[in-house]
């Protein structure tokens, strides 16, 4: 088998998971509650699956676009959304002080594999689109989930949808046929294919599926910034109201709501953050610019099946090819870059840059956020090392590296 290993994982860390898996169905069992196991299953998934079981909450357990050795779980509640950050915030605070029971439940709680894991997220996904009028286009279809869980629900809703499907890697055993990250660098093979079976588009899932690249007709990577920015255009066409991105996530949206004349709003990076702030604002749509797209409708988690639901509904109602779609949006380049800077040292530099660039608006909301009408730079502290990660997106890919390198100067100037 021709695996994409990850540096640093050994044959033990391939084998450890099930183990693990034993370990939280166990846990949950011993505090007395039922379980209900859902095998391999996409993380929006398991979101439908908790409010159309009426759960009380849900475990995913997943590395989500990372390579295997960093799988961890990931906490939902009763209406099927990620826990918000206050909630896991508490919960690990918990946890790091070793606040949990200690002595079993008599008796346990039992435990029931589930044998239809798709069928309520396959139909909420159907209910988003003209079902009949897809299926007339017969488009022919490539998907890569990676070995992830992405082929669990990809397949069925391809199927139901009447396209003609090329798989790659569709045994959901996570041993990747290459880097798990749907990015631009990690998928030059499935690009080339996407050419060589003629598909009308490429469709690309992280292993647990809440993120969506697109690939075009030519094998151009359209990419996943681009992704809910399609979505965005088409369902504001025919269902117009709030939307909410993260504050990291391209303008593109943002110029979408504009020009459909509808509210947008801002909140801060996370997936929990969005849909709280889209909660707050009754939004009819959501999501971030790495390929997640959150759509009520169907549930309030990062979802890439109602992703590809969305664009072949777009490119069947408009009667255009993806490559016709993707270049009618507004253009604009993302550049990345990241700076020393110790944490204490974050208020300082903020208040420096914003001295600096002083015709921009500014917003603490997350980090700082400086705006101008057409380009903006956000400068964050990472959780985890002395540094700021900084983003900035203009018209240009040069505008863009050169708002980073000017920030950068100003940080190394204010330390």
């Amino acid at each position: 088998m021709n695996d994409w290993t990850p540096e640093g994982t050994t044959a033990k860390d391939m084998h450890v998971y099930p183990a693990f898996i034993a370990f939280v169905r166990s846990a949950i069992q011993a505090l007395g509650r039922d379980c209900l196991d859902a095998g391999v299953a996409a993380t929006p998934t398991v979101g439908v699956l908790v409010r159309h079981l009426t759960a009380a909450g849900g475990i995913q357990i997943s590395a989500s676009h990372n390579p295997p050795m960093y799988n961890g779980i990931k906490l939902f509640d009763s209406s099927g959304r990620v826990i918000p950050a206050p909630v896991g915030q508490r919960v690990l605070e918990r946890y790091r002080r070793g606040e949990y029971q200690n002595q079993p439940a008599t008796p346990p709680g039992s435990c029931e594999r589930l044998t239809d894991t798709t069928s309520a997220h396959l139909n909420r996904v159907l209910a988003t689109c003209d079902v009949e009028l897809i299926r007339s286009c017969k488009f022919r279809v490539l998907v890569d989930p990676n070995h992830g869980s992405g082929s669990v629900l990809a397949v069925p809703l391809l199927e139901a949808l009447g396209c003609e499907m090329t798989l790659l890697g569709g045994t959901p055993d996570g041993r990747f046929a290459h880097s798990p990250e749907p990015t631009f660098e990690n998928l030059q093979t499935v690009l080339e294919q996407v050419r060589a079976t003629k598909a009308a588009v490429g469709f690309c899932q992280d292993p647990d599926a809440d993120r969506l690249a697109v690939i075009d007709e030519h094998g151009r990577y359209v990419g996943e910034e681009f992704t809910l920015a399609l979505v965005a255009n088409h369902v504001l066409s025919q269902n117009p109201g709030p939307v909410v991105t993260n504050c990291s996530t391209s303008r593109m949206t943002q110029d979408l709501a504009a020009k459909h004349g509808v509210p947008f709003f801002r909140s801060k990076v996370g997936e929990a953050n969005v849909v709280d702030l889209m909660l707050a604002q009754n939004a009819v749509l959501g999501g971030e610019g790495n390929g997640g797209v959150i759509d009520p409708r169907v549930g309030l988690v990062r979802d890439s099946f109602v992703g590809m639901a969305l664009v072949l509904d777009a490119m069947t109602k408009r009667e255009l090819p993806l490559s016709k779609l993707a270049d009618e949006l507004p253009r604009y380049a993302i550049h990345k870059a990241k700076a020393a800077l110790p944490a204490e040292q974050l208020a300082e530099s903020f208040s420096s840059l914003e001295c600096h660039f002083a015709d921009a608006t500014s917003d603490r909301l997350d980090g700082l956020r400086l705006d101008w009408p057409d380009k903006w730079l956000l400068i964050r502290g990472s959780n985890t090392e002395p540094i700021v990660r900084i983003f900035a997106e203009a018209p240009t890919a040069a505008e863009a590296e050169q708002l980073c390198r000017e920030a950068e100067r100003v940080i190394g100037e204010s330390v």
